[in-house]
């Protein structure tokens, strides 16, 4: 799929393309922008739908799944899993975010997105990566506290804390995405309004504007050093101490037990972070469309897509819970 993608905006060149008559139109209307990711070619857009509408499907479904094994299985009722039943919900709010949209655009060939819609897409696009980021973290501490300090974990893990620790990854999130979305409508776009991607990003959004644009790079990445920079040196500490813990435990199969257990989290914080760095963590000037388009698909479609597989295929106890579950419904069918 990523190979396919390449060949496509390879093929781009301008963001300005020969559209037909009633996208044409649409470019007169200042209230609209056009988003036009994956419209070059649109012999290949009935792949293109296929294909996203299938990984949109399994992203609901699995993680729709995980979040009902959780809540069903008192033996879930954990703080690990209270978390990830979390992480399913904001993956599956993230995909309704931005793939709706990009499969009503492939399949009608209509480009145009409403300037409101746009900038709400935007925020809510920020405010959820965000809560991905601030979650992982707190997941990664939680990993640390049942690993390395396992006599304090429920003292610790307690229910009130969890909940405050959601809570607290839900406001923050949102109060860092505000600032930005509100500074973002203030700005003038005297240009083209013709954004070469598939959803209304903040990178792209911000080439297009013919205002100053300094301040608001400045808070871009201030808020990227807080928001980013942060949880993961978190994360980082946290698996430095568990590596650390690991090494000390005399058994291999308690080395296996003890690594199985933050192997999942660790693959989906790669997977997470490593696409984030390619386009966020580098100058607005240096952005490139090409990379951006791929980086994004990872991220807001293969990422939410292989995460419930992730924790599922290598835990034992999701694995016995979806299978109570299905045995639950058969029961009652």
């Amino acid at each position: 799929m990523v190979m396919i993608l390449k060949m496509m905006v390879k093929k781009q060149g301008s963001p300005i393309i020969s559209l037909p008559h009633r996208e044409i139109t649409n470019l007169t209307i200042l209230s609209d922008f056009l988003l036009l990711g994956f419209s070059q070619h649109p012999e290949q857009q009935p792949l293109l739908f296929g294909l996203f509408l299938g990984m949109y499907l399994v992203t609901i479904v699995g993680n729709l799944l995980i979040i009902l094994a959780i809540g069903s299985d008192h033996h879930l009722h954990t703080p690990m899993y209270f978390f990830l039943a979390n992480l399913s919900f904001i993956d599956t709010c993230f995909s309704c975010t931005i793939v709706p949209k990009v499969l009503v655009n492939l399949q009608t060939q209509y480009y145009t997105i409403s300037y409101t819609g746009c900038l709400l897409q935007m925020y809510f696009f920020m405010a959820l990566t965000l809560l991905d980021d601030f979650l992982l973290a707190v997941m990664a501490y939680d990993r640390y506290v049942a690993i390395c300090l396992p006599l304090h974990y429920t003292l610790i893990m307690h229910p009130q804390r969890c909940l405050l620790l959601v809570t607290t990854c839900w406001l923050c999130s949102h109060l860092l995405a505000f600032p930005l979305a509100l500074l973002m409508s203030q700005f003038s776009f005297c240009a083209s309004r013709a954004i070469p991607h598939f959803f209304c990003d903040l990178l792209p959004l911000l080439r297009l504007s013919c205002s100053d644009t300094w301040s608001f790079q400045l808070m871009m990445f201030a808020e990227a050093a807080l928001s980013g920079v942060v949880p993961l040196t978190c994360v980082l500490v946290s698996y430095v101490h568990i590596i650390h813990t690991i090494l000390k435990v005399p058994s291999a199969g308690g080395k296996h037990k003890i690594f199985s257990t933050c192997g999942s989290h660790l693959t989906v914080v790669t997977l997470f972070y490593g696409a984030l760095f390619l386009v966020y963590f580098q100058p607005s000037s240096s952005y490139s469309a090409d990379t951006g388009m791929i980086a994004s698909v990872i991220y807001t479609m293969i990422t939410p897509m292989v995460n419930p597989f992730i924790y599922s295929l290598r835990n034992t106890d999701m694995k016995g819970a979806l299978r109570r579950l299905f045995g639950r419904d058969k029961a009652l069918l």
